[in-house]
């Protein structure tokens, strides 16, 4: 790993929690002249196994991803269930949740962090990977997802 303390500085995703994402997806293909994307929903627990503040969640999201040259723009809609993205929802509003960075060696970056007093918020699986919020909105005053792809 470089001495970068995640390995990369290549921002790969913004996200924005979004109240309805069938709006917000409109609104975001007319503004950029895009196709609206497939709206998605994230596995269930049996699949996802994720954790909120090292609790199993049932939490699940209505996800869209729109490709924006070199940068995805992620929107994410939560369900009612415990999880970081219905957290911001009600504390923050709609409006930028995090920025993410593919890493290599997911579980060696946690521990690195953690080892800086930036704890693990949530984790889980997708199909063909892994993902982790690390809160570092105090540091950074953004939230850092990081991504592993198998």
């Amino acid at each position: 790993m470089s001495s970068n303390t995640l390995g990369s500085n290549v921002i790969t995703q913004v996200a924005i929690i979004v109240k309805d994402i069938e709006s917000v997806s409109d609104n975001y293909a007319d503004f950029f002249g895009l196709d609206k994307p497939n709206i998605v929903t994230t596995d269930p627990y049996e699949k996802s196994e994720t954790q909120y503040h090292s609790k199993p969640s049932e939490a699940r999201a209505k996800l869209a991803f729109f490709d924006m040259g070199s940068l995805q723009l992620e929107l994410i809609e939560p369900d009612e269930h415990p999880s970081t993205w219905r957290e911001h929802l009600e504390e923050h509003g709609e409006g930028v949740h995090h920025i993410a960075f593919v890493v290599k060696g997911m579980n060696e970056v946690i521990s690195k962090l953690e080892t800086k007093n930036i704890p693990l918020i949530q984790k889980g699986e997708y199909e063909g990977g892994r993902y982790a919020y690390m809160d570092t909105q105090d540091p950074l005053k953004v939230m850092i997802e990081l991504l592993e792809n198998d």
